[in-house]
């Protein structure tokens, strides 16, 4: 059964829907507001925090997934230089690193104008692309930070494919 045969959306709130895909999932999560919800989704390098807010002003589903990560002062030009070049390789959102909090920071926002309601199917996809980007892209920020890579050496480990199976 797919997600949108659980549930009707017609009169469904955006963060109603987020919070019966984080139900479906049995992700944690905490119903912030009436238009924010917060979840910890647990992946292959580490737990990511996301927290989808709706904004009626702008009819947009913000979606912000983010992860601790305390790089050395010295490495944070590798950093940026990494973040740039993780950037062109997402199609729907984007990195940033919030120095102040110390978190990477992975952003997208579905804007939904003219009454639009999205179903949830886009919005697991939109939860699993965020965390996908995340899983896909930790290696090169540790190996930027910790490794002493190059961001081109350490993003080319980032979306080298592995075939066959260990």
């Amino acid at each position: 059964m797919s997600l949108a045969e659980q549930f009707h959306t017609e009169d469904l709130h955006p963060i109603d829907i987020v919070e019966h895909i984080a139900q479906h999932h049995a992700w944690e999560f905490d119903r912030v507001a009436d238009d924010q919800i917060a979840m910890a989704v647990e992946g292959q390098w580490r737990t990511y925090s996301i927290t989808l807010a709706w904004s009626d002003y702008d009819e947009t589903l913000r979606l912000i997934c983010t992860f601790e990560m305390e790089p050395p002062e010295d490495k944070l030009p590798g950093i940026y230089e990494t973040l740039n070049r993780a950037n062109d390789m997402c199609w729907s959102g984007a990195f940033t690193y919030w120095a102040d909090q110390r978190l990477m920071v992975y952003r997208y926002g579905l804007v939904l104008s003219g009454g639009q309601m999205a179903n949830p199917e886009q919005i697991d996809t939109l939860i699993g692309s965020a965390v996908g980007s995340a899983e896909r892209f930790y290696p090169a920020f540790q190996l930027v930070a910790w490794g002493d890579q190059c961001p081109e050496e350490a993003v080319n480990v980032a979306i080298a494919e592995a075939y066959g199976r260990a």
